[in-house]
C-alpha cells in the first residue's frame, strides 16, 4: 500500500492499521476517541518490533541491534528516519509490503507518541523495552524441541502479550478515573488476560510455527503423555498429544476466565473498552473449542472460527456489554466442555516479576509505573 504522503501522522496510523492487522482493526475502532490513537500507537510500534524479530533475512546478532536500536528510538535516544533508513534495506521480500511501509514510517508514530502525556508515554516505552529483550531472548533459541518448563512458556507469554495487557491497563487507567479506582486488580489480572489470547494463538498455530522451526509449547507438559515434541510431525500426532493439548487447552481456559473478571472490572459505561476486552476473548473461547473437537487438525486454518460465530460473537456482547449476569452467561456458553485447569495460574512468572521501567521525571514521584496511582 502507498498511504496519502498529505495525510496527518494520526490518519496514517488510521491508514495502515487494518493493513497490518484484520482483528485490530476491527476492536480497536470500538475504543472511545480519547483512548484509540494511544492504542493504535502502541499496537504499531509492537508489529514493528515484530517485523523486525520475524525477518529472515538478519542474523540473530543484527536482529538484537536493531531491537536495541527501536528501544532507544521509542525512547527519544535515537532519531526515527536514521533507523528507517537502514533498516527497510535489510528489509527481504518476505516481509510484508504493508509492514515495510510501516517500518519506512515509523517517525509519524514516534510523533504521534511524543504528543501523548508522560503516563502514556512510559506505559509505551515500558512495553517496546520488555517486548523487545524478552522476545528476541526467545526466538533467538527457539527450536522444535519447545520450552523445556511450563514456566518457561508463562514467561514467553508475558513478554509479548502479557505486557501488553498491562500496557492496555496503564492507557485505561490514564483514560479514566472511574476505571483508575480498579488499578491494582486490573494490573493484576491483566497479564493472564494476555496469557489466555497468547496461549490460544500458540495452540492454534503450532504446525505453521513448526515449520518455521518453532515450538512454543513445553516439553514438561507432554513427557507426561511419553510425547517428544523434537519428534513430532502432524502425522505422528496421536492421543497422547492431544491429551498434552487438552491440558494446556485448560490452562489457557483458566486464564480466559481472568480476562472475563478484567474485562468486567470496566465500567459498563465504558462500553467500548468492554467490547474491546469482549470480543478477544469470546473468539478465543470459542478457538479452544475447535482446537479441543478437531484433535487431528494439521492447519490453523481448520480450526479458525467461522464468520457466522465472529458476528454472533459480535452482536450478543453487543447486546449484552453493560449486562455483567448476561456476559458471564454468554462466556460460560461460549466456553462450553472445555476443560479447566484446577491449579491457580500465576498471575505473572516470577522470572519477570519486578519494578516497571517508568521514571519519575516521566511520571512524577507519586506516580509510578506498576504501582497504584492516587
Amino acid at each position: 500500500m502507498e498511504p496519502d504522503s498529505g495525510l496527518s501522522d494520526e490518519a496514517y496510523q488510521d491508514e495502515i492499521l487494518p493493513h497490518v492487522s484484520r482483528t485490530f482493526a476491527l476492536t480497536i475502532p470500538q475504543l472511545p476517541a480519547a483512548l484509540r490513537t494511544a492504542v493504535t500507537s502502541a499496537y504499531l510500534l509492537c508489529r514493528i518490533a515484530d517485523t523486525i524479530e520475524d525477518e529472515p533475512a538478519l542474523s540473530a546478532s543484527d536482529t538484537y541491534v536493531f531491537l536495541e536500536r527501536f528501544t532507544a528510538v521509542v525512547k527519544g535516544e535515537e532519531e526515527a528516519p536514521r533507523l528507517a533508513r537502514d533498516l527497510v534495506q535489510r528489509l527481504s521480500e518476505r516481509t510484508l509490503p504493508a509492514e515495510r511501509d510501516l517500518v519506512a514510517n515509523m517517525e509519524r508514530v514516534i510523533r504521534v507518541v511524543g504528543s501523548f502525556d508522560g503516563r502514556q508515554r512510559a506505559a509505551i516505552r515500558r512495553c517496546i523495552e520488555v517486548m523487545s529483550r524478552g522476545m528476541h531472548q526467545f526466538q533467538r533459541t527457539a527450536s522444535l524441541k519447545g520450552l523445556a518448563r511450563s514456566a518457561d512458556m508463562d514467561s514467553y507469554c508475558y513478554y509479548v502479550a502479557g505486557i501488553v495487557g498491562e500496557t492496555l491497563t496503564e492507557l485505561f487507567c490514564a483514560y479514566s478515573p472511574a476505571i483508575m479506582r480498579h488499578y491494582a486488580a486490573l494490573y493484576e489480572l491483566a497479564p493472564s488476560f494476555g496469557q489466555g489470547l497468547q496461549m490460544t494463538n500458540i495452540l492454534k498455530d503450532v504446525w505453521e510455527d513448526r515449520s518455521r522451526g518453532a515450538c512454543w509449547l513445553p516439553q514438561e507438559v507432554f513427557s507426561r503423555y511419553g510425547v517428544d515434541l523434537a519428534q513430532l510431525s502432524p502425522e505422528r500426532s496421536d492421543a497422547r498429544f492431544h491429551a498434552g493439548m487438552l491440558e494446556l487447552i485448560g490452562l489457557a481456559h483458566r486464564h480466559l476466565r481472568n480476562a472475563l473478571s478484567f474485562t468486567l472490572l470496566i465500567p459498563g459505561e465504558e462500553d467500548g473498552i468492554r467490547l474491546f476486552c469482549l470480543w478477544a476473548l469470546g473468539l478465543a473461547a470459542l478457538t479452544l473449542r475447535k482446537i479441543q473437537t478437531t484433535p487431528g487438525f494439521t492447519a490453523g486454518a481448520q480450526v479458525k472460527v467461522s464468520r457466522s460465530a465472529v458476528m454472533m460473537t459480535r452482536t450478543l456482547t453487543s447486546l449484552s456489554v453493560r449486562n455483567d449476569r448476561m456476559l458471564v452467561q454468554l462466556f460460560e456458553r461460549a466456553a462450553r466442555g472445555l476443560p479447566l485447569s484446577v491449579a491457580p495460574v500465576p498471575m505473572k512468572p516470577a522470572a519477570v516479576r519486578g519494578p516497571a521501567l517508568g521514571t519519575e521525571d516521566e511520571l512524577g514521584t507519586s506516580q509510578r509505573l506498576g504501582g497504584s496511582l492516587q
